[in-house]
C-alpha cells in the first residue's frame, strides 16, 4: 500500500507514481498541511509559471484533517482559475478536446477541497483512460509501507534532468518547466500523455 495525499490537479510526478501504483490510498484523516499541493497546482502561463490555489478554511484551526477541510468561495477562485487555463493554454494543441472533460469542476460548488480533489482527478484518469479507483484511508496511517504524503512539494525545485521534456505552448518565451500540473502535460501532449507517464 502506498499512500499520498490528496491534490489538487496533481503535479506530473505525483500521477505518474499514483497511476503506476497497484494499491494507492489518499490520506485524509492528517492534519491539513498549507501551502502544499493539496490545495494548489502550477501551470504554464504567458507570464511563467505561476500557481493557482484553492481558498480553503480549516474548521477546527491548526488541528483540522484534511477530509474537514472546508472550500471558500469569499473570492471567486473557479473563475480566476478558469480564465487563467483558458488564457494559458487555449493555444495548445488539445485545450479544445480534453476543457470539457474538466469544465463541470469550475461550475460545481464543492463544499469540502477532499471531494473537489477527487473530482479533478477522476476528470484526469477519465482523460488519459485508466481505471483506478480513488480509496480514502479509514484512520490515519502511521507506518504504511510506502509513504509518499509529503514526496511533492511546491517549495521543491524539480531536477530537470529527471523529467523529459515535451512541447510547452510557450517554449519560444521560457525554457521548459519541469514537473507542472497534469494540465499542462495533458493539454499539449494530449494521447500521448499516459505513454509519457508510463515512461516517467
Amino acid at each position: 500500500m502506498t499512500v499520498f495525499c490528496t491534490a489538487y490537479f496533481p503535479c506530473i510526478s505525483y500521477l505518474a507514481r499514483y497511476i503506476e501504483d497497484s494499491s494507492p490510498v489518499i490520506e485524509v484523516w492528517e492534519t491539513y498541511h498549507k501551502q502544499t499541493y493539496r490545495n494548489r497546482c502550477r501551470v504554464m502561463t504567458a507570464n511563467g509559471v505561476e500557481s493557482l490555489s484553492v481558498p480553503v478554511i480549516k474548521v477546527n484551526g491548526n488541528h483540522t484533517m484534511t477530509k474537514d477541510v472546508i472550500i471558500s468561495y469569499k473570492e471567486h477562485w473557479q473563475q480566476i482559475h478558469r480564465r487563467c487555463l483558458e488564457s494559458a493554454y487555449k493555444a495548445s494543441p488539445y485545450f479544445d478536446h480534453y476543457y470539457p472533460f474538466l469544465k463541470p469542476i469550475f461550475e460545481e460548488r464543492f463544499e469540502r477541497l477532499i471531494d473537489l480533489n477527487d473530482n479533478a482527478l477522476e476528470a484526469i484518469l477519465k482523460i488519459l483512460k485508466i481505471k483506478k479507483e480513488i480509496i480514502h484511508t479509514d484512520d490515519y496511517l502511521r507506518n504504511p509501507d510506502n509513504d509518499l504524503r509529503e514526496a511533492f512539494n511546491p517549495k521543491t525545485i524539480p531536477h530537470p534532468e529527471l523529467f523529459p521534456e515535451y512541447y510547452q505552448v510557450f517554449s519560444a518565451k521560457y525554457p521548459f518547466a519541469p514537473d507542472l500540473s497534469i494540465l499542462d502535460l495533458i493539454f499539449n501532449e494530449g494521447p500521448q500523455s499516459a505513454t509519457f507517464l508510463a515512461r516517467h
